[in-house]
């Protein structure tokens, strides 16, 4: 799973930490769906690994509850706040009629608290030389700040609250951007 992280530096009027969003790949040879996480203000690891439990919780939920989210492609976009759950709705196509449906979403505080734990105990490292990245200060001027993060493919499925996350993420800590690590 492959997740785009943004730093908008402008703070955002609603005191959102992020912004979460899947974005459809035009290419049909190419995933179905890409996770772009948006970052205002001043991000720390604690944001962006809640921020990342938002994509990752909300990808879990549109592949495991088929009544929910009838189509595994659904378009999910999600507010994520400090002390509250991410809230946000999923939309997508009924096959049969073609009508633009939609649900609310919500994905619990303890939920998500759970798994920004994991993901901070496992990916910190790699979590910190990102925002690190984010917060250069010899970025091109306007220059939109935004870096590339996966996670091993097995996560989108998997539930926090197993072994098998852990495994999963212990595998990818290893990751690397093009040959080097971040």
């Amino acid at each position: 799973m492959d997740v785009l992280v943004m730093l908008e530096e402008t703070p955002d009027p609603t005191l959102v930490l992020a912004q979460v969003s899947s974005v459809r790949s035009p290419l049909r040879n190419e995933q179905q769906s890409r996770d772009v996480v948006t970052l205002f203000g001043i991000p720390s690891p604690e944001s962006l690994a809640l921020a990342l439990a938002a994509a990752l919780e909300s990808r879990r939920a549109a592949v495991s509850d088929e009544n929910f989210f009838p189509h595994p492609e659904s378009v999910r976009h999600l507010g994520v706040w400090s002390g509250r759950s991410a809230v946000g709705d999923a939309a997508w196509r009924d096959q049969s009629t073609g009508q633009l449906v939609t649900r609310d979403l919500e994905i619990p505080l303890a939920l998500l608290l759970e798994t920004s734990a994991s993901i901070l105990t496992e990916f910190g490292q790699a979590i910190r030389r990102l925002l690190a990245g984010l917060l250069m200060p010899d970025w091109p001027e306007g220059t939109r700040r935004a870096i590339t993060f996966s996670f091993a493919p097995a996560m989108a499925g998997v539930t926090a609250h197993g072994e098998a996350l852990l495994a999963s993420l212990r595998e990818a800590d290893g990751n690397s951007l093009d040959g080097e690590d971040y």
